[in-house]
C-alpha cells in the first residue's frame, strides 16, 4: 500500500560489522548473492512480461475486438504472475522503492509509478453511481486541463495522454490519485466490479465468480473509446519502461546505472563509485527488517487485513479482475523464495534460512506450512467457488475465519524475522519489523 515506506538508509545501526561473525564473511556473501540472482531473475521476467502486455496493449490499440480485448486480459494476469513475487525486494531501499541516497537518484524510486493502489478509479474513468447513472469529470472524458481532487493538486493539460502526462497525475493531490501502474491498466480492461456505495450488496457485477465486464463498445463505439486505447498505450509503455529501470539495476553487469545497485550490495564497486557500496551489516539490517514489514505490514495488515476486517471489496488488491487470490499467493511466494533461496521451484544458492539453528528452522518450518495451506484454500475457493470480494463477506464465516487466520499467522512470520537478523548478529524487535503507520484495524 502507498502508505509503507522504505526503511531509512540512514538508521543508526545497533551493531557493527564484528557483531556479523555468528554467520561466516563467506557465508554473508554467499547469502546475498543469492538474494540478489533472484532479484535479477523475478525482475528481468516481470520486465517479459509487461513488454508482452505492452504487445497486447497496442494490439487491441489496432484493432479493438473481442479476441484483442481477453488477449490483453490474460496477458496482464499473466504479468502479475511474475510481478506478484518481485514485491519482496521492495521496502529494502533498493532500486524499487528508495527514497533518498544514491540509489533514489539513480533510480527515480518507480513503484508508486507500478503498483500503487488501491486507487480512485472515478479519477480515470467512469463508473455507475447509486442511481445507476454514469459518474463523469474525469481524465478520460475531459478535455484540455484536468486537476484531480485532494490538497495542493496541480492541474495537467490531459488533451494528448501521454507516458508523460500520466506520470504527472499519478498521485497528484493525494495518494489514491493513481493514474499510472498494473491498477491503473486493470481498471480500463475490466472496468468496475462492484457497487462503491454498498459493498456487500453487489448492483455492477453480480455473482462470486464474476470479475469486472467492461463492455467492449468502451473500446469501439462509445464516444471516449479513442482516449481509453491511448490511455492504456500510454500506461503499458510506461509500466514497461518503469520495470525496464529496476530490471537494469539487478543486472549481472554494470554499466552507468546498470547493475549498479546489484554491485554496490556486493561490495564489487571500484573507484569512483566505491563509496556506493553498502555496508554489509546495513543491507542485511534493510533486507531481514524489510521482510519482516512486508509479510506483517503489507501483506497480511494493509492487503487482506483491511479488506477481510472492514470489509471492502475496494480495498482487496486486484478488486476489478478478482485476481487478488494470485496477489496474496505470489506476495508470499516472493517472501519464501527469498528465506529459501528459491525461485521458481529451483534452488538458487545458500539462504536465510539456512543459518537458522535447527530449532527455529523447525519452527519457522511449521508456520509456513501452514500459511501455505491456508492460501492454497483461498485460491481453491477461487478458483472454482468464489473469488476473494465474497470470501470476505461476514456471512462466509469458514472462508473468513481462513482469511483472519492466514493474516495473523503472516504477521507471526514477520515477526519471525527478528530471529533471522539474531542469525546474522543483527538486533532487531517486533517494532523494527512493523510498520508505525500501518493501517489500525482490530480482529
Amino acid at each position: 500500500m502507498n502508505s509503507l515506506k522504505p526503511l531509512v538508509t540512514g538508521i543508526a545501526l545497533a551493531i557493527s560489522m564484528n557483531s556479523m561473525a555468528a554467520v561466516s564473511l563467506d557465508a554473508q556473501q554467499a547469502t546475498l548473492s543469492t538474494y540478489a540472482s533472484i532479484a535479477d531473475a523475478n525482475y528481468h521476467d516481470a520486465l517479459r512480461d509487461a513488454e508482452a502486455l505492452q504487445a497486447a496493449i497496442h494490439a487491441l490499440a489496432k484493432q479493438p475486438t473481442a479476441k484483442n480485448l481477453q488477449a490483453a486480459k490474460n496477458a496482464w494476469l499473466t504479468a502479475r504472475e511474475s510481478y506478484g513475487t518481485t514485491e519482496i525486494f521492495r521496502l529494502a531501499n533498493g532500486p524499487i522503492d528508495a527514497e533518498q541516497g544514491w540509489v533514489a537518484a539513480a533510480y527515480g524510486a518507480p513503484e508508486g509509478q507500478i503498483n500503487a493502489w488501491p486507487l480512485d478509479e472515478n479519477m480515470i474513468d467512469y463508473t455507475i453511481d447509486a442511481n445507476d447513472q454514469r459518474t463523469h469529470g474525469n481524465i478520460i472524458d475531459s478535455k484540455g486541463s484536468f486537476t484531480p481532487g485532494g490538497e495542493d493538486a496541480r492541474p495537467v493539460d490531459v488533451s494528448n495522454i501521454t507516458p508523460g502526462v500520466l506520470s504527472e497525475l499519478n498521485e497528484n493531490g493525494g495518494e489514491a490519485n493513481v493514474a499510472t501502474g498494473y491498477h491503473a491498466i486493470e481498471f480500463l480492461l475490466w472496468g468496475q466490479d462492484q457497487d462503491y456505495n454498498n459493498m456487500i450488496s453487489d448492483k455492477v457485477t453480480h455473482g462470486p465468480m464474476t470479475a469486472g465486464e467492461r463492455p467492449l463498445s468502451d473500446f469501439t463505439t462509445d464516444q471516449y473509446a479513442m482516449r481509453r486505447l491511448a490511455y492504456l498505450v500510454a500506461a503499458t509503455d510506461k509500466l514497461a519502461s518503469d520495470l525496464n529501470i529496476v530490471a537494469n539495476a539487478w543486472d549481472a553487469k554494470v554499466s552507468g546505472t546498470d547493475g549498479l545497485y546489484r554491485a554496490a550490495l556486493l561490495d564489487k564497486l571500484s573507484g569512483a563509485d566505491k563509496d556506493k557500496n553498502i555496508p554489509r551489516a546495513q543491507a542485511f539490517r534493510q533486507i531481514i527488517a524489510g521482510l519482516g514489514v512486508f509479510a506483517k505490514s503489507e501483506l497480511a495488515n494493509e492487503r487482506i487485513a483491511v479488506a477481510v476486517l472492514t470489509p471492502s471489496e475496494e480495498d482487496e488488491h486486484s478488486c476489478f479482475s478478482d485476481n487478488t487470490h494470485r496477489d496474496i499467493a505470489l506476495n508470499y511466494q516472493g517472501i519464501r523464495n527469498v528465506l529459501m533461496g528459491e525461485y521458481q521451484g529451483k534452488r538458487i544458492g545458500p539462504s536465510f534460512f539456512d543459518q537458522l539453528p535447527a530449532d527455529e528452522q523447525a519452527k519457522l518450518s511449521k508456520l509456513m506450512a501452514d500459511i501455505e495451506a491456508r492460501i492454497a484454500k483461498v485460491n481453491e475457493l477461487a478458483r472454482t467457488r468464489m473469488h476473494f470480494d465474497y470470501q470476505i463477506h461476514p456471512q462466509n464465516e469458514e472462508s473468513v475465519q481462513n482469511i483472519v487466520t492466514l493474516k495473523n499467522e503472516l504477521r507471526r512470520l514477520g515477526d519471525q524475522m527478528v530471529a533471522v537478523a539474531r542469525a546474522y548478529g543483527l538486533s532487531l524487535n517486533t517494532n523494527d519489523v512493523t510498520d508505525p503507520e500501518e493501517t489500525k484495524v482490530g480482529g
